[in-house]
């Protein structure tokens, strides 16, 4: 067979998640944007089939390779693609791609041969062993808009549907990518878009959540899962390389939270923004003169999540594990648990929908998309932080350094805890010591780090149960619950 010549090019796109409730309604939105308006618009229908072998080499490679069908039934036309996907973790992504028309619907070793296909599988070992893992099948609509600078961008509307097997996930985003111009343009492109449509920015990938779906984990909390760092990195860049994979522990509960009532993926999106403000304050000094873009249009979301969370812990957590010491066989006390339980549990509706509400507004995607941008630009800043001399050689220094005084500060509060005030003081010191290791423990004293792990991880566990207990009799009084109940809160806290 003659061998077929690929397009190798740098793909730079961002991504942004648009509601699936919204979907019929997207298309006629987007094109009465004034930034799209003039700009031809072309329609596709695409069918797309992953490849990798059956342990998923590729996929633990950050490889992709994709047999891409369009056309007519009568005469189909088939694009090969290999990508080599970006490590970090961001709805901004760059990663080399290469493309090539193939005679059919199977992978051609022809035409990975302008690719690292070859140094990576030699042998054809890989190649041979592959076989199709999942399908994306969506409607493409697309805008080609020329702006300033000479920038080019493609606006793609995608909605559809990621299939393995018998199980199906919608797709439903925005994928922006940048034909011609500096990364910029296409931020400056989406805060157009995000003024007016409720979006949040996507880190996954559409083969990332195909993988998933496979697996059975697209659907469940995303938890934390640190990059690890080196002592080679700077201290920009390991902070900008850290804040992505945090602030994307954020936004992918939130893109799930649109579709599911799990308390789980509540908790996590907080535990992904506090893990975010934490390492703020941590590497503060990496951004002097590039301080972040404000967030305060988050707050009511936050308000929100906080709210919700209190109750999710009452009604899954706290009070579960008291009902039997209050009734103790008494009909007339169970019956007031059980009255009080429909009441905590009618506010956690109310504080969902609140929450869903609040994400439905364009500013919530504004303020993620500057804080994404922000990451962006921070990871190119040239110059070190502030008292990092030599970022090579002193960024495990400085780790050990901060941890350290972030331990001293934890043990000296720690020892004169006395009110509630100070135990909420040293539950946050707590949370930010556990945060912090969990994030530079690569580049720290194992011993040490251990050590000061289990202490702050005792605290929290100890404190947060007196603290959750008052918490569910705050929330009961605010809702008019039966005195007795609030009472017998108060003295298991006692």
């Amino acid at each position: 067979m003659k061998t077929l010549v690929s397009r190798r090019r740098e793909e730079v796109e961002l991504k942004l998640a648009l509601p699936v409730s919204r979907a019929a309604r997207l298309e006629s939105q987007l094109a009465q944007l004034p930034v799209l308006q003039g700009c031809k618009k072309t329609q596709v229908h695409l069918h797309n089939v992953y490849w990798d072998t059956p342990d998923q080499v590729l996929r633990q490679h950050q490889m992709v390779l994709r047999i891409r069908r369009f056309g007519s039934d009568k005469k189909p036309q088939w694009v090969q693609t290999m990508k080599m996907s970006d490590s970090n973790v961001s709805a901004f992504s760059r990663r080399w791609e290469w493309e090539v028309p193939v005679p059919g619907a199977s992978p051609s070793l022809d035409a990975l041969q302008d690719s690292p296909w070859l140094d990576f599988d030699p042998d054809r070992v890989i190649f041979n062993a592959l076989a199709p893992c999942f399908a994306t099948v969506f409607e493409r609509t697309s805008w080609q808009v020329h702006g300033a600078n000479n920038s080019c961008i493609e606006v793609s509307l995608d909605i559809g549907r990621i299939t393995v097997n018998h199980q199906h996930a919608a797709i439903c985003e925005l994928e922006l990518e940048l034909l011609e111009g500096q990364p910029a343009a296409l931020f400056e492109m989406a805060h157009h878009i995000a003024c007016v449509m409720p979006t949040i920015p996507l880190s996954m990938s559409k083969a990332e959540r195909g993988y998933s779906l496979a697996d059975g984990s697209l659907f469940q909390p995303v938890r934390s899962h640190p990059p690890s760092l080196t002592s080679e990195m700077s201290l920009t860049f390991a902070a900008a390389y850290l804040l992505r994979e945090m602030l994307s522990q954020f936004t992918a509960n939130l893109v799930l939270l649109r579709n599911s009532n799990a308390p789980e993926l509540v908790h996590q999106a907080r535990v992904g923004w506090r893990r975010f403000r934490s390492a703020l304050r941590l590497f503060r000094p990496a951004w002097v003169g590039v301080e972040p873009p404000s967030w305060q249009a988050l707050h009511p979301l936050l308000k929100h999540l906080g709210e919700l969370r209190d109750l999710d812990v009452a009604v899954v957590d706290t009070l579960p594990r008291l009902a039997a010491a209050y009734a103790a066989g008494d009909l007339g006390r169970q019956d007031r648990w059980q009255a009080m339980q429909q009441t905590l549990t009618h506010a956690a509706m109310r504080r969902r929908r609140a929450v869903l509400r609040t994400l439905a507004q364009p500013a919530v995607g504004v303020a993620l998309l500057s804080l994404v941008a922000w990451l962006e630009n921070l990871s190119h800043q040239p110059v070190p932080g502030k008292g990092v001399r030599d970022v090579k050689t002193s960024l495990r220094r400085w780790a050990r350094h901060r941890m350290a005084r972030l331990h001293h500060r934890l043990s000296a509060k720690s020892e004169h805890a006395g009110t509630p005030e100070s135990q909420h003081r040293v539950r946050i010191l707590a949370k930010r010591l556990r945060y912090g290791i969990e994030s530079l423990q690569p580049l720290l004293a194992e011993r040490h780090a251990q050590s000061w792990y289990r202490q702050a991880t005792t605290l929290q566990a100890s404190l947060g149960w007196a603290r959750d207990v008052m918490q569910a009799a705050v929330l009961l009084e605010s809702l008019g619950v039966d005195a007795d109940i609030i009472a017998f809160l108060r003295g298991v806290k006692a």
